[in-house]
């Protein structure tokens, strides 16, 4: 499992390292993050469709998701509340950008999207083990990985060319607060989740992991611990960002991290439209780092605490 860690930090790495300045470059790239986001969940989807019994484990994952998340949004929630009121970090909603989504429907349509990706997947699946001869999902589970190693790389380009500096980053204190109350409040739900879903307490701990990184909670907790429990993982992830949608509307005027929090890694990319749209301006600097540390954090820490 430590050469698994190794081998998942060495994209991240090498894409750090390369800088990209041409904008038609930055922009495949970006194509590039959202078509292997999809790729992985369709791969996902078939990897399920070969679980024996899949409507009884179908069930049971609902189960064990709905568990995991419970227990790692409460526990967000009151550490992201009791933080909100030491930061003291207002949203100006009157310096809100334009051409944000403002209906919840359409912010959520996305996330909604890769739920019917997933899906399709099963269902590809269940067709082709019909009509082929070998089953495919073994092979469909290797592929999603090297489509999550070439989506590695090209997040971490992403991020050493999202125009802010790590010496920018580590002195913005809110961001480095939100995401540092995030992380370890999801690790006390993951702990206290663990028994109620059968797991060890360091498998409770990487399922809880994730921080909102929905494509690479799934592959990595499934590539360990099998598909079910790898979209138990996927599914915990993507309520989080569904529910960000809705709840940031609601509690960023006088909460604004938590606003920014919950959304955990979601806040630099697919939830900062709704965070710009409510919060204003000056809460996207906040988000994006806060986002930033998350998406940094979430990969080692998944692979380390599956190799204890």
């Amino acid at each position: 499992m430590l050469s698994g860690l190794v081998i998942v930090l060495l994209p991240l790495v090498l894409g750090y390292l390369v800088p990209v300045r041409h904008p038609a470059v930055l922009a495949a790239i970006n194509h590039g993050v959202n078509a292997s986001v999809y790729v992985i969940l369709l791969l996902m989807g078939i990897g399920l469709a070969g679980l024996d019994d899949l409507g009884g484990q179908l069930s049971r994952m609902g189960g064990q998701a709905l568990t995991l998340f419970l227990a790692t949004s409460a526990c967000n929630l009151a550490g992201l509340w009791w933080l909100s009121h030491r930061l003291r970090l207002a949203a100006d909603p009157r310096r809100a950008v334009p051409g944000a989504p403002t209906s919840k429907l359409a912010a959520m349509a996305g996330s909604l999207a890769l739920v019917g990706v997933v899906v399709l997947g099963v269902a590809l699946g269940l067709a082709a083990s019909r009509l082929a001869s070998t089953p495919i999902h073994a092979g469909a589970e290797t592929l999603a990985e090297w489509v999550l190693y070439a989506l590695l790389a090209l997040i971490g380009c992403q991020l050493r060319n999202s125009g802010m500096p790590l010496r920018q980053i580590l002195l913005n204190r809110h961001g480095l607060a939100i995401a540092t109350t995030l992380a370890a409040t999801s690790l006390v739900g993951g702990l206290i989740a663990a028994p109620f879903l059968e797991l060890r307490w360091n498998e409770g701990l990487a399922m809880a992991a994730g921080f909102g990184w929905y494509s690479l909670s799934g592959i990595l907790v499934g590539d360990a611990l099998g598909p079910a429990l790898g979209a138990v993982a996927f599914f915990n992830d993507l309520t989080r960002e569904l529910v960000a949608f809705v709840l940031i509307p609601l509690v960023i005027r006088r909460h604004a991290a938590l606003a920014i929090g919950y959304g955990g890694a979601t806040s630099m990319d697919f939830t900062l439209p709704v965070i710009q749209q409510h919060g204003g301006v000056g809460c996207v600097p906040v988000a994006v780092v806060s986002g930033f540390l998350l998406s940094l954090l979430s990969p080692p820490l998944i692979l380390f605490l599956l190799t204890l």
